[in-house]
Parts: C-alpha cells; sequence; structure tokens
C-alpha cells in the first residue's frame, strides 16, 4: 500500500495456522493465495519452519505464518517445531485452527486444543478441512466432536483442495483482525528468500516420491543460489538422511529416483521463480542429525533447551 497512515476500514494482522500434521495447512494457504509458497506433500511434517504467506485484500491484508504439525516428539527435531508452531501462536492476532474432519478428533487434535485454551476464543477460527471427503451424513456428527474441542469458537467446514468454504473462513479471520495499515506492499506474497522456498520444494518433491522408511529422516540443505547472466538460476542442493541404506533409496538404482526428485523439484521451482532453473542435487549421510542440536542449528531448526532436573 502506498500510504502507511492506518485507516479505520482497513485491517491487518498476523494469523497463526495451526494443527496436526497433514491436515491441509500448507494447502489452505496456497488455495488463498492463488500460488505455492507453502510446500505440500501427502505426508505428514512437510512443513518445519515457519513460514509467511501475505494475502492482500482491498480491505485487509492478513499475514498467514504456515507452521509445523503439532505432534508428540521423538526427538530433538520434533520438540523444536512443535516449539515453531506454539511461539507462532503467541505472536498472532488470530489463530486459525485447522482439524482433518475426514476422521474423528485425534490424541494430536485435542494437544492443539489444550495449547489454545488460554486464547480468547474471539481470536480463534477453526477450519475442519476435507469436508468434501466426508460422507453427508455423518457431517453434523464429526462437526459436533470438534466443536466440543474448540468451544465458543467460529467453527466453519471446508475443502482447501476444492474452494468449498474457502471465502467464508476467509471472512471470519479478516473480521478478528485489528484495525491497522499493511505491513507489506500490496505484490508481496511471501517474505521467504528463494533459497529456502527451494529448499522445502525439494523436500517437498522427495516426500512425494519416497518410501515410508525415509520421509521424516529427510533434510534438505541449500549450498549454493546463483543468478545467472541469462537470467536463469543455479541451484545445488544436499539432501541429507540418517542410515547408508536411506541414502541408496534416495539416490535409486543408476540414480533414477534422484533425477525423478529433481525433476519434480526443478518444475515447481520454475513456477515459482518464472523462470529456468539448472538443478543439482547430492545425498549425504548426517548420523542421527535429528538429535544434534549442532545439526539443527546448522539447518535452520532451534534446538531445545536443554533438560534442567529438579523443580
Amino acid at each position: 500500500m502506498d500510504d502507511p497512515t492506518p485507516s479505520v476500514d482497513f485491517r491487518s494482522g498476523f494469523v497463526a495456522v495451526v494443527g496436526r500434521p497433514n491436515v491441509g495447512k500448507s494447502t489452505l494457504i496456497n488455495a488463498w493465495l492463488k500460488q505455492p509458497v507453502a510446500a505440500v506433500s501427502p505426508r505428514p511434517q512437510t512443513t518445519r519452519r515457519r513460514q509467511l504467506g501475505i494475502l492482500t485484500l482491498p480491505k485487509a491484508q492478513a499475514i498467514l505464518v504456515d507452521t509445523p504439525g503439532v505432534h508428540r516428539p521423538h526427538h530433538k527435531l520434533g520438540q523444536a517445531l512443535n516449539r515453531t508452531a506454539m511461539d507462532a501462536v503467541r505472536d498472532a492476532d488470530v489463530v486459525l485452527a485447522v482439524c482433518d474432519l475426514s476422521e474423528p478428533p485425534t490424541q494430536e487434535d485435542h494437544q492443539v486444543a489444550e495449547h489454545l485454551r488460554a486464547l480468547s476464543p474471539s481470536t480463534i477460527v477453526v477450519a475442519l478441512n476435507k469436508v468434501d471427503l466426508v460422507p453427508p451424513q455423518l457431517v453434523a456428527g464429526r462437526v459436533t466432536g470438534f466443536r466440543k474441542l474448540f468451544p465458543a469458537a467460529a467453527v466453519l467446514p471446508i475443502s482447501a483442495a476444492n474452494g468449498a468454504g474457502l471465502e467464508e473462513l476467509l471472512a471470519l479471520v479478516v473480521d478478528r483482525l485489528p484495525p491497522g495499515p499493511a505491513y507489506y506492499p500490496e505484490d508481496a506474497v511471501t517474505d521467504t528468500y528463494e533459497r529456502d522456498l527451494a529448499g522445502d520444494l525439494i523436500r517437498s518433491a522427495a516426500l512425494g516420491l519416497l518410501r515410508e522408511e525415509v520421509p521424516h529422516s529427510l533434510a534438505v540443505q541449500v549450498d549454493e543460489y546463483r543468478e545467472r547472466d541469462s537470467g536463469s538460476a543455479y541451484i545445488a542442493a544436499t539432501l541429507l538422511v540418517e542410515r547408508e541404506s536411506q541414502k541408496g533409496i534416495v539416490i535409486g538404482k543408476g540414480g533414477s529416483m534422484l533425477k525423478q526428485i529433481g525433476s519434480r523439484a526443478r518444475q515447481e521451482i520454475e513456477k515459482l521463480v518464472e523462470r529456468r532453473v539448472f538443478l543439482d542435487l547430492r545425498v549425504r549421510v548426517l548420523p542421527d542429525w535429528r538429535d544434534d542440536p549442532n545439526a539443527l542449528r546448522r539447518l535452520g531448526f532451534a534446538p531445545p533447551p536443554p533438560r534442567r532436573d529438579g523443580p
């Protein structure tokens, strides 16, 4: 916006999009923004860091904070991801809790609700995603089950995949934003650097292709992101795994799997940056990196603080 002066008719603020893994938080943000700025895959925990999606409307700017899925952690990485999600909640003007309506509330849904219990219900909107996957006769009962988790909060069934209910959901969110100016230019869609987005899209491509024993052990480190005189971009990245057996799976016979990952990732990155991309991928073993504080720090995850014994 050219005029930074707050208007009583303009609303703006941060919206923390939270929920357990694989409920469609990133898909929802991408649907609102009409472009892929949040990495999506069928695997849980595709999102591993806080990322902004900036949605500017005629009378509002909603800064959507995509967060890792809240879950029961089994290693230091999981603890760090949960803390990232809850930090976003504490900093937000509005909390958008996304749940999966295609199944009854899970233990992790209860965990999300417990984290939000101290907040004012007026700042919480609950999106019950994947309504398109629920038989019509079961919808009312499922909605009632989730309403019990979030009493007094606004609750709305939606489908981020086909767009059902997204306009109504956005209206609920915008109505809860405080009056204020736009924080970002009108044409901005994210504050994340292309280098980081490329890493997310490479990992998303890998998650969509790999078998069950690899995805959670996989991280992507972008080693080089260089603009070329021709207008194209050169990206070198390392896919990190925890065991030698996983390295072989990621590479595939004759390098076939790594080529598939590279091809899929390159296409998604080119859509985002709107120019030709040359992608150079390699695979390296970093043993037990998910429980290594130094490795987590190098990869951009804030490791959890050391535990203290006693009161």
